[in-house]
């Protein structure tokens, strides 16, 4: 048993192993992407702040305008000194200076440090013609075998007898015994944390079936945010975008923006994304006509039961965003780790295969 389980634990790891690798390094990097391109890009990504920005509807017209592309939804920030992001109906971006009207940058999300990195983190970066990502689903599969092997190794350990003294490390070991007892005793410690991760991320792509786990787990269900409401078409009216938004976020006025979606039919009401006090991450909505401005219908997740808090939590969890730069170190180090344990597990596999070659 215990053959065939070092056995699968190397097999997994051997299979699983150079993607692993590119998902650690991504992931550690996107920890920090955002801030190092406003660092080396300064000129595309930060404005200079102002008393107010202009208003919704001249900003909206002008991005429309100059680029001669609807747009599909942009994204404001609480930060007076970066530029909003407006996304358009071909797919590509704008950084715009939200106090002069300026567009800054017009680039596909790949053309930056944090689109690039995030498409090869979560699927590769291989995109068809149709859109469609073919290794995402394999993304999720190694995420899959790493909880796998996480659970295999957890086993080798704690079965024998003497457990805990084999979770001394000892420095002044040789290199190939210091690598197995880092392997071990790293493994041991972040056990946990690393298949929490892996599932998170999983979630992203595999929903129904994560979500599932999670219900299971917590014996409730996710509560769903409601089906966003239909209005009368009025393709005659012109949309007040400015008053429809700020009476929008009226409903949760300590809110902070994250993301105003504009209709992209005749009787698509306007949506924006809010996150409330208590929110991990922005899960509350509201939905307004944006002809009349009238609040149609509005979710406040924070109010949402412990299960679809926790189902809520994934995105903040994963990327150690929750509770300040302490966390998103010990989260570079916890991705990195993986790393170490895909290149130190392939190490002692090397020296095997040498060991009995040379017998």
């Amino acid at each position: 048993m215990k053959l065939w389980l070092r056995r699968t634990h190397l097999a997994l790891a051997l299979i699983s192993g150079l993607f692993l690798l590119i998902i650690s390094v991504t992931g550690a990097l996107l920890i920090y992407a955002k801030d190092l391109q406003h660092l080396m890009q300064a000129d595309k990504w930060l404005v200079t702040e102002h008393a107010k920005h202009r208003n919704y509807n001249e900003l909206i017209a002008h991005v429309q305008q100059q680029t001669g592309q609807p747009v599909h939804f942009f994204m404001p920030e609480t930060n007076p000194t970066l530029a909003w992001q407006f996304k358009l109906a071909d797919n590509s971006y704008v950084s715009i200076n939200p106090y002069t009207n300026d567009i800054l940058y017009r680039y596909q999300s790949t053309d930056t440090l944090y689109g690039f990195t995030l498409a090869l983190h979560r699927w590769l970066l291989w995109q068809d013609n149709d859109g469609n990502k073919p290794l995402q689903n394999w993304v999720s599969v190694c995420a899959l075998m790493l909880i796998i092997n996480l659970l295999i190794g957890f086993y080798l350990w704690v079965k024998p007898n003497k457990r805990l003294k084999r979770l001394a490390i000892k420095p002044s070991a040789k290199l190939r015994v210091l690598l197995y007892q880092l392997h071990t005793v790293l493994g041991v410690y972040l056990f946990i944390p690393l298949i929490l991760i892996a599932f998170t991320g999983m979630a992203f792509n595999w929903k129904s079936a994560t979500q599932t786990v999670l219900e299971f787990v917590t014996v409730s269900h996710i509560e769903q945010r409601p089906t966003p409401p239909s209005i009368v078409a009025n393709p005659t009216a012109t949309p007040r975008y400015t008053m429809a938004i700020n009476n929008a976020h009226a409903v949760f006025q300590h809110a902070p923006l994250y993301r105003v979606y504009l209709p992209q039919k005749a009787d698509q009401a306007l949506a924006i994304r809010v996150k409330n006090p208590g929110e991990s991450h922005a899960f509350s909505w509201v939905w307004v006509n944006p002809y009349t401005a009238k609040v149609i219908n509005a979710f406040d997740a924070s109010k949402t039961n412990v299960t679809t808090q926790a189902w809520h939590f994934k995105y903040a969890f994963h990327i150690g965003n929750f509770a300040g730069p302490v966390v998103q170190f010990l989260w570079l180090l916890l991705t990195l780790s993986l790393s170490f344990f895909v290149i130190s597990g392939i190490y002692f596999w090397l020296k095997r295969l040498k060991r009995n070659k040379s017998h």
